[in-house]
């Protein structure tokens, strides 16, 4: 059974930074693309940025580019999002997904390509 858990959400202060990590266990092998949503109050569910397993094919949403960083950790099959400058628009939970994929280097872009899903984080920014 797949499981997947968020850590490192928090309150912070408008400008400030936090570190997201996520872990993917109970399920080995390659190709497992791993990606971040956010879900506000009120709104629905928008992506964030997702790698490919390679790390070599990786997508952020355009409100956050320049400020937001996905790596990982393939030995771990671990994600991480480095959040800086944020904004109090950037407040929600932030979600980990995982979906293991048919190649290396395919990133799926859409909530529903994701099959497994961690509880969420959440991410408050002060103004």
């Amino acid at each position: 059974q797949v499981q997947v858990v968020e850590s490192g959400g928090g309150l912070v202060q408008a400008g400030g930074s936090l570190r997201l990590s996520c872990v993917a266990s109970g399920r080995t092998g390659r190709n497992c693309a791993m990606a971040w949503f956010r879900q506000a109050p009120g709104k629905e569910r928008e992506f964030v940025g997702a790698t490919s397993w390679s790390g070599d094919n990786i997508m952020h949403a355009d409100s956050v580019k320049a400020r937001f960083t996905i790596s990982r950790d393939n030995a771990k099959t671990a994600v991480y999002l480095e959040m800086k400058s944020l904004r109090p628009e950037d407040t929600a939970v932030y979600y980990c997904a995982a979906v293991w994929t048919s190649s290396t280097w395919y990133v799926p872009l859409k909530s529903n390509e994701y099959l497994y899903w961690g509880q969420g984080t959440q991410v408050t920014v002060s103004p």
